[in-house]
């Protein structure tokens, strides 16, 4: 007669046996699906889909705007300059494409509840969420001070959770959606003179991990999330005057086009460049030491001049006067 424990032991051997085959099918479709050429891999159309992008008023934000609105989709974009705003909506309208904004600060949830509400009221529900916004101090720690600490995380991740609460719903409802979160490289490797921007992205990748694995166990399989993990951007008014040696700094337009492949691949990450992944790997493998070596090296200084709280490829304006005088305190 068969014990309790020899059944259970025996059940534990047939789950593992179980999940390497179904693991090792999963890691053979992925490596066949990498390796089809473009023509052969399956895209999402976005023609008729309703996109906010967050940050929208220039640099990279815009670029999407651009090119995501000439896929036929409907645009909104948020943004805390007006100006900024209205130059997208002049750019995106003039080579045809659909188009609405709303100036919003991020680094506050009643607002970005506020603007939510009208979102839905005067453009529908959301398909497609990208949470673009960012903004960046560029000091030592110690030189940072703490309402810019709090600053980028108010932007750069906590606002995700107030506008990823304000949209999920109705995707979750329609069982249809795509939240794509623009994370960084500094969110899988740290680097000098940016611990509260990579703590921050660190948490953005986090998030979409975190949410994409909360939406599987709930069945929600309609509803994608994407990691965007790029290296330095140049054109963004952040990171234009890093010194990176052996890799050079990224084109925003090849970022941008690589975005919204991404997105209508509907991968879960999207590195760039893609080769990014293997240093991933190697950060695991290797002692610390050999880890902030290479680092240290790759990146000398990733922000040469002392920035005014310098914004991302996504708000081209400061958040508030205070945000921005870093020098004055």
């Amino acid at each position: 007669m068969v014990s309790k424990s020899d059944y259970n032991l025996l059940q534990s051997i047939l789950d593992i046996v179980g999940f390497i085959i179904i693991a090792i099918g999963m890691i053979v479709q992925s490596i066949v699906r990498a390796c089809l050429p473009k023509s052969y891999r399956k895209f999402k159309e976005l023609s008729g889909q309703n996109v906010l992008i967050t940050g929208g008023g220039g640099g990279l934000g815009r670029l999407l705007a651009l090119r995501i609105a000439n896929q036929g989709a409907k645009v909104m974009v948020w943004d805390v300059n007006e100006e900024g705003i209205q130059e997208t909506l002049k750019q995106v309208k003039a080579q045809g494409g659909v188009i609405h904004g709303l100036k919003c600060d991020l680094s506050q949830s009643d607002d970005v509840y506020r603007v939510a509400k009208l979102t839905r009221e005067q453009f529908g529900d959301i398909d497609i969420l990208i949470n673009n916004a960012g903004v960046l101090s560029g000091k030592y720690l110690l030189d940072t001070p703490d309402r810019l600490i709090k600053l980028t995380f108010d932007v750069n991740i906590i606002a995700h959770f107030w506008t990823v609460k304000a949209f999920l719903p109705a995707m979750v409802s329609k069982n249809n959606g795509h939240i794509i979160t623009i994370a960084s490289m500094a969110g899988h490797v740290g680097v000098s003179k940016l611990v509260d921007y990579c703590s921050s992205k660190y948490a953005a990748v986090g998030f979409d991990e975190a949410l994409r694995m909360e939406l599987e166990d709930q069945g929600v399989t309609g509803v994608k999330t994407t990691a965007v993990c790029p290296y330095f951007i140049q054109s963004t008014g952040m990171f234009g005057n890093v010194h990176s040696r052996f890799l050079s700094t990224l084109k925003l337009s090849d970022v941008a086009d690589r975005i919204v492949e991404g997105i209508r691949r509907e991968e879960e990450v999207v590195m760039i460049p893609s080769a990014l992944r293997w240093t991933i790997l190697l950060k695991i493998l290797m002692p610390w030491p050999v880890v902030s070596m290479f680092m240290r090296g790759l990146v000398p200084d990733a922000a040469p001049e002392e920035p005014s709280n310098k914004l991302n490829n996504n708000m081209v304006k400061p958040i508030s006067k205070e945000a921005v005088n870093v020098k004055n305190d």
